[in-house]
């Protein structure tokens, strides 16, 4: 009898025909010997599988290499097992409790009875580490009965892998062994150890067992590994830079914003530099807005809460909105977002077919309880303004405006400078997540795959990352440093439509649902600005820059031409300010630098007799003497053009 044949799905929307029993090292080998090496993990239907696992039915597949965020998963999940392997061979004693990859990295909860480890100790552990790693031990599965798993750690004295066997089903349960130590676990695995080239282990903390403060507390050893030790040393740099980078101690340091007990922990109050800093991101975007069509509107700071009922937001924000307050006989909430109020806007009047597309726009103040111990800075906090925007169309209108938005986001962060990853969120299996019909969600998914694909985007699809109320299009920035900050959203919307009756008039005098498309460039005007000071280090460009000319008279002499100078910058629409201390120059520049303004204007006699300014750059010092006049005209320039700052 003929082998049974298989018909595997890469990425790319190829198919290749296997057959049946295949594994994910063979695939790789039949499409690139490179890919084959590079390989750590395969995807099949969405589950992450050792590369020797074999696939005996068609399925959408993908080879993970260290590139992709499951071949990291896979890469930091086996790190774990060495990092314990590394233990067991330092701390015999050691019990393993668990060890999962986390976002950037893994960790590993043990229990090392009555010896204390030290931050000192990891470096140790980290050699040992190394040692382990490079044995080239290859991690192999093996399944085991659930007795037999009991029987492995009662005999070993591990409590809580006992404890974690106890919740398991009998068939269900793998053990992974590589060299001397075997883990409980599910996997993936990478093919062997030695693709480990590099470690760091971060740091220490305390973890209760299970969560529970009535259990024991654990160590917790984070880590961080690599396959080349260049990458480490590049990820270690990027930590360093992103402490100086850091928008808490710039924020301070820049005069951007406070936040106050008195006020309350979370609430950012915007001092006068954050302000202009703000007001002139909102209206940067407000131009654009007005150029494609956008209506803005202002709505209330709290409404009542059968709003949000009606909308469905609240049993699904419940653990994050404020709760009610009784006025008179009505139970109002702290809006914790913009959207119901948008909708009932639209509902205000009768709209037609001619109507639309209706685009509203707010810059909005929204209120979310977040844990204090997850408050930070402006990126994490309970009171922010969301750049939001809802866009009431008609189906045939959809995929246009869709692109528009799309193209409007990209216009947003191509300005500051900020390359993007897209992704389509959709939703999962999971149906108690959402709300709406299949029949809704498949039109829309299928809607913005379209519009992608129409664009020629680049992108990747995750289930499980979609609203609610509906499939959205993710922009997802990489900063200066390379990290990566989930910011803007397109979202398209069939579900709102139905909550709140939403109609129009069609062409044949009938009514019919609009479709809604939700998007937020921006996302909130703190958390940007807080990924915009740390990805500019506090050199905005100089249009951004909340004090753009600083002038320095080198003596009171000069007094005269820096106030003529200051009105003429100060015509043009120019921030500037003058400097005229009783100080010498050199203190005066040393301030102005601190203080990363862009442009600093030195004038004395000379520059006075011949109307000229004798200009420095931030950062790079003198950069000649120029006219006055021809200094306004450049300048002018610079800031119409919104001109990134050149290293």
């Amino acid at each position: 009898m003929a082998d049974q044949n298989i018909t595997l799905t890469l990425p790319d929307g190829t198919q290749r025909t296997y057959s049946s029993g295949v594994n994910g090292l063979e695939v790789a080998q039949s499409i690139a010997a490179g890919l084959a090496r590079a390989a750590l993990s395969i995807t099949v239907n969405g589950d992450i599988l050792d590369l020797d696992r074999p696939i005996t039915e068609d399925a959408d597949i993908t080879i993970n290499t260290w590139d992709s965020e499951d071949g990291k998963y896979t890469f930091w999940h086996s790190s774990a097992h060495l990092l314990a392997e590394a233990i067991q061979e330092l701390y015999p004693k050691a019990k393993f409790g668990i060890g999962p990859p986390i976002e950037s990295g893994f960790y590993y909860d043990i229990d090392f009875g009555d010896q204390q480890i030290s931050q000192d100790d990891l470096e140790k552990i980290e050699k040992k580490f190394i040692e382990m790693a490079r044995k080239k031990s290859e991690f192999e599965r093996r399944e085991v009965s659930k007795k037999e798993a009991l029987d492995f750690y009662k005999d070993k004295g591990n409590e809580y892998k006992v404890d974690l066997i106890e919740d398991l089903e009998d068939g269900t349960i793998t053990f992974y062994q590589q060299g001397d130590f075997t883990d409980l676990c599910r996997g993936p695995h990478i093919p062997n150890t030695g693709d480990v080239k590099a470690v760091k282990l971060t740091s220490l903390a305390g973890a209760y067992w299970r969560g529970d403060s009535d259990s024991k507390q654990l160590t917790r050893i984070y880590g961080i590994s690599f396959p080349k030790q260049k990458m480490l040393d590049e990820h270690l740099h990027r930590i360093e830079e992103a402490k100086k980078r850091d928008h808490r101690k710039l924020g301070k340091e820049l005069g951007i914003y406070m936040i106050d007990n008195m006020v309350g922990s979370g609430l950012p109050m915007w001092l006068p530099n954050g302000t202009v800093l703000r007001r002139t991101l909102e209206a940067f975007l407000r131009d654009e807005q007005k150029k494609r069509g956008y209506k803005e509107v202002i709505t209330p700071h709290i409404a009542n809460i059968e709003l949000y009922k009606t909308s469905g937001h609240y049993p699904y924000y419940q653990d994050s909105q404020y709760n009610p307050m009784q006025v008179d006989d009505e139970e109002y909430m702290l809006k914790p977002m913009n959207c119901p109020h948008h909708h009932r806007i639209y509902s205000n009047e009768m709209r037609s077919y001619r109507d639309l597309p209706l685009r509203l726009a707010e810059f909005g103040s929204v209120y979310r309880y977040e844990q204090s111990g997850e408050l930070s800075g402006l990126s994490r906090v309970r009171g922010f303004t969301q750049d939001d925007a809802h866009i009431y169309c008609t189906h045939d209108q959809l995929k246009q405006e869709i692109k528009n938005t799309i193209e409007l986001t990209q216009l947003v962060f191509s300005t500051f400078g900020m390359p993007v990853d897209i992704r389509l969120s959709y939703r999962d299996d999971n149906e108690k997540k959402y709300g709406g019909n299949t029949e809704y969600w498949d039109r829309a998914q299928k809607e913005i795959k379209e519009v992608a694909d129409e664009m020629e985007l680049d992108y990747t699809i995750a289930p499980g990352e979609a609203s609610f109320y509906g499939p959205k299009i993710d922009f997802i920035i990489r900063d200066a440093i390379g990290r990566k900050w989930q910011l803007g959203t397109v979202q398209v919307d069939y579900v709102m439509p139905e909550r709140f009756d939403l109609t129009y008039i069609g062409s044949d005098n009938e009514k019919h649902r609009p479709v809604i498309i939700h998007r937020a460039p921006f996302g909130s005007m703190e958390r940007f600005t807080s990924i915009l000071i740390e990805h500019f280090a506090g050199d905005f460009p100089l249009w951004l820059s909340p004090e753009q000319v600083r002038i320095l008279p080198i003596s009171d002499d000069q007094n005269a031409y820096a106030d003529y100078c200051y009105e003429k910058l100060t015509e043009l629409g120019v921030r500037v300010e003058i400097d005229k201390r009783s100080e010498q120059i050199g203190g005066k520049i040393r301030d102005a630098e601190t203080s990363k303004t862009p442009y600093m204007l030195i004038v004395g006699a000379k520059e006075v007799e011949n109307e000229t300014v004798s200009v420095r750059r931030h950062k790079k010092g003198d950069i000649g003497t120029f006219n006055f006049s021809d200094f306004l005209s450049d300048i002018n320039e610079e800031i119409k053009t919104k001109a990134l700052p050149k290293d």
